[in-house]
């Protein structure tokens, strides 16, 4: 049974055949729904110039939610450094904050959030990926203004996001509760949460190492119906793994009639093992195998917000015990 706090992740999938509108509408239910569902925080990626995940501004998306939630805690899944000035994410995030007490998160990662190489340059005005030296001043100087410049209270709760040992290094040298990507490096988790523990420093920002990991979790009445509402987001995979980022999100039906290379299947199949997939029986052993870990976060791509829900609804009310969603800090 898992007892620690479960939050999700918002990557606002676009469907096929529907619209950002529509998009944008099911990411407003979502937050609501997930609130009266209890869950202890949602936070919202960022993507850029992606037929199947709207570019919609997380610092935006968290404003809208909220104003229309009371409770539940809300921010960046992540805001990526390489993409703002410092000053600009201290600022807005700060008000935030100020605006919303208690319930702001500032989770801050590295990568472009695009596959498009001409949309990263764009993004930071022609300037070439960022050096990992440029990446620690960029996450030092937003939290220094935070304190010195924006100066408002109460500050918002940061994060570093993490898919590596690298990452996990920074997040124990500046002393950061760290929010490892399992959702996307399996592989990397043991080691680099490992590497954490032992070197985490204490700040002003978090006393002991705090670990959230962010697993894939697809949750359905049967194993067979979880991996039929997986199967849209394999498919996007599968593009990613040529190095198309340019794959709609189709619908499960689509999905079911796609074609996998062999390699394609095998690469899905091995990530598949190290995700959540399937019956609440079959989540819970997966989840329970993560349980290390202070706090475990969702993400769901599936193709309708109904199934979606579902899936949020069929953890909380059968994986987990009921776990008080109180903010806390360390």
């Amino acid at each position: 049974m898992i007892t620690v706090p479960l939050s999700a992740l918002e990557v606002a999938m676009v469907q096929a055949g529907a619209g950002a509108a529509d998009t944008l509408r099911d990411t407003t239910e979502f937050a609501r729904r997930l609130e009266d569902l209890g869950y202890l925080r949602l936070w919202y990626a960022e993507h850029h110039h992606s037929p199947a995940i709207g570019a919609f501004p997380p610092v935006v998306l968290t404003a809208h939610a909220a104003a229309l939630t009371s409770s539940i805690r809300l921010g960046s899944g992540g805001v990526l450094a390489p993409n703002h000035a410092p000053i600009m994410l201290a600022e807005q995030f700060g008000t935030l904050s100020a605006l919303h007490a208690g319930r702001i998160d500032l989770g801050i990662g590295r990568g472009p959030g695009t596959f498009d190489d001409s949309t990263a340059r764009a993004l930071r005005r022609g300037a070439g990926p960022t050096t990992d030296d440029e990446y620690r001043d960029d996450v030092s100087s937003t939290l220094r203004l935070l304190v010195d410049e924006v100066a408002l209270s109460p500050l918002p709760e940061p994060w570093l996001l993490s898919s590596s040992a690298a990452g996990a290094a920074l997040a124990a040298e500046l002393g950061l509760p760290i929010a490892f990507a399992h959702h996307i490096r399996p592989d990397n988790t043991l080691a680099a949460l490992d590497h954490y523990r032992e070197r985490f420093s204490p700040s002003r920002w978090c006393a002991r190492p705090r670990v959230l990991i962010c697993v894939e979790t697809v949750c359905a009445e049967t194993d067979e119906e979880a991996a039929r509402l997986a199967g849209p987001m394999d498919v996007v995979k599968a593009g990613l793994l040529k190095g198309r980022g340019d794959i709609p999100f189709p619908t499960p039906e689509e999905a079911a009639a796609h074609s996998f290379t062999a390699e394609e299947a095998r690469v899905l199949t091995r990530f598949r093992a190290h995700q959540a997939h399937g019956s609440p029986e079959t989540v819970a052993k997966h989840l329970t195998d993560l349980t290390g870990a202070d706090e475990l976060m969702l993400v769901t791509p599936v193709y309708a917000l109904a199934d979606r829900l579902r899936s949020y609804e069929l953890v909380k009310r059968h994986v987990m015990e009921e776990h008080r969603a109180d903010g806390r800090r360390s």
